[in-house]
């Protein structure tokens, strides 16, 4: 099974994880949390706004997770990606995968962020408290 949720509110990774288990088996189970961070060394980031072209982002996710549940003969798949404004510390995406064994659920886990950082159509824009730009796509 493949979940696919991109949505403006937060949400929890305990709470996903826990609804998962509760239809799963496998013996692997491997989660990503990627967070705001602010890298700023001169200017403090206030916010993290993110766009998103809707149709083409839900494809692409669902299509990276189908190669991914495919190739690494995964049980289930899970991809939370949000849009908005954010905070520092704020979720922006959740990947999940399980398998059968850990080695699969690694790789495919990986393989899946690593696709998306470049590939996805989600733009990102730092606001600081001097200016605010847009951030290139970058492994």
């Amino acid at each position: 099974m493949i979940g696919i949720k991109i949505q403006t509110n937060p949400f929890y990774i305990g709470d996903e994880i826990k609804k998962i288990q509760e239809f799963s088996s496998s013996g692997a189970m491997v989660s990503f949390l990627g967070s705001v961070r602010d890298i700023q060394s001169k200017n403090s980031l206030e916010n993290l706004e993110i766009e998103h072209y809707p149709k083409m982002a839900h494809k692409v996710l669902n299509e990276t997770a189908k190669y991914a549940f495919k190739k690494w003969n995964l049980s289930r798949c899970l991809i939370i990606h949000r849009y908005g404004k954010l905070k520092i510390n704020d979720p922006i995406v959740l990947i999940v995968t399980l398998s059968d064994h850990r080695k699969q659920a690694f790789e495919a886990n990986e393989y899946i962020i690593d696709f998306l950082k470049i590939n996805a159509p989600f733009w990102k824009k730092e606001n600081t408290s001097k200016d605010s730009y847009w951030v290139s796509q970058q492994g």
